[in-house]
């Protein structure tokens, strides 16, 4: 059943979205500033839309680890590193690993209450230079976030504690995780095979690093995911547990720590044909929830319901779906308690293959699914994240 479109005067389409390679661990992008790395992405999103950058009302960026080179709104200097107009306000938020899917949300958001008529929603996270939990640890000197009394409220656990009781919780196996890790790698591979993301990567110049890891003035062109791996069921078996030692995830059922960056353009259809660009798809529906901060990632799966149940949609309405691969159990437990078709979800591959640079995730899956959505000539998708301290993230993107 399709869902009710919003009045035609403020409804919100995709124009393009592109994004960077992502990057592995201390590897291509290892020697680049993460704002420089970001305004290489939102360069080519103005140059490839064809729009006068001074149209865009505002910018809004994710990015979790916002210390250091990823301090100092980001996304503001991203925007003005890029040479384009001061005059656009630009903005970072900070919804963890959703960071960037709730920023291009909120973009939307902004241009469906006539707040603006066109808006970007992006993001960042550069692993490599800025380490998980950065703005957190103790070398800093600042304290911690978590205050004592917050324990009286809810026990404090890790994101992969919440993996392992998420597949305690719904029955998954090791040999379920590993098969699912595999599947992602074998996914992957073919759609950069078939030259399936062509439409959305934007090759970077990175420098190269020195013996001591330090930026050297020679470059190098970044043009395809780092984090691809070749492997088999045999391999993955033997790799340790990474959340208990008895766990049923490992390095091979786990995403990735990487480097990148992605960026969505979106207006009113009326601006757009006002601007003469052709929207790639509209945006029916946006959420942010909140789940148990506990099992942490099960967002996706309240998120999803939320989205179906007010737009009166079932999950068989769904051509598509991009489920982040924080862990293969989040995704695993989603489709069961769900009922989606998995041969439906991440069909390029996901986070546990192509590596999830934290707040610049949702950014990717956006654009990932938009184009994808293109190429399939499907009709409709849908784009969720789980979220540290327990969030879910979505979005429906509808063919135009």
């Amino acid at each position: 059943m399709a869902s009710t479109p919003a009045p035609a005067a403020r409804e919100v389409v995709i124009i393009d979205a592109v994004r960077s390679p992502i990057g592995r661990r201390n590897g291509g992008f290892a020697g680049l500033h993460p704002a420089q790395l970001l305004s290489e992405v939102l360069s080519a999103l103005v140059e490839r839309s064809g729009i006068d950058p001074s149209e865009v009302g505002q910018v809004v960026g994710g990015c979790v680890s916002q210390v250091g080179e990823q301090s100092f709104n980001i996304t503001r200097t991203a925007w003005l590193n890029a040479g384009l107009p001061l005059e656009v306000a630009g903005s970072t938020v900070d919804a963890q690993c959703g960071s960037s899917q709730q920023a291009t949300n909120l973009a939307v958001s902004l241009v469906a209450s006539g707040a603006v008529d066109v808006a970007v929603g992006c993001g960042v996270e550069a692993m490599s230079r800025i380490p998980i939990g950065s703005a957190m640890s103790k070398e800093v000197g600042l304290g911690v976030p978590i205050p004592k009394s917050y324990f009286g409220q809810y026990e404090f656990t890790t994101q992969f504690e919440g993996a392992e009781r998420i597949a305690e919780q719904w029955g998954i196996s090791r040999s379920d995780t590993d098969e699912f890790g595999l599947e992602s790698q074998r996914r992957a591979r073919q759609a950069w095979d078939e030259e399936r993301f062509a439409s959305q990567v934007v090759p970077v110049d990175a420098p190269v690093l020195d013996d001591d890891g330090n930026p050297t003035e020679e470059t190098r062109t970044v043009e395809r995911d780092e984090g691809l791996r070749s492997t088999d069921l045999e391999t993955l078996a033997k790799l340790k547990p990474v959340g208990r030692p008895d766990g049923v995830h490992t390095a091979g059922s786990a995403s990735q720590i990487s480097d990148g960056a992605a960026a969505v353009l979106v207006m009113t259809r009326a601006r757009a044909e006002q601007l003469g660009v052709v929207p790639m798809a509209r945006v029916a529906d946006t959420i942010l929830v909140g789940v148990d901060p506990v099992l942490m990632l099960t967002g996706p799966i309240d998120a999803t319901r939320a989205l179906m149940q007010r737009n009166d949609l079932t999950i068989d309405d769904f051509d598509l779906f991009e489920v982040n691969e924080a862990f293969a159990s989040v995704v695993l437990a989603w489709s069961k308690e769900l009922g989606a078709d998995l041969q439906r979800t991440n069909p390029n591959g996901g986070a546990i293959a192509l590596g999830h640079p934290l707040g610049g995730t949702g950014a990717f899956l956006v654009t990932k699914a938009v184009h994808e959505l293109t190429r399939s000539g499907g009709s409709r998708a849908l784009v969720t994240m789980c979220c540290g301290g327990g969030l879910g993230t979505g979005t429906i993107i509808e063919a135009v």
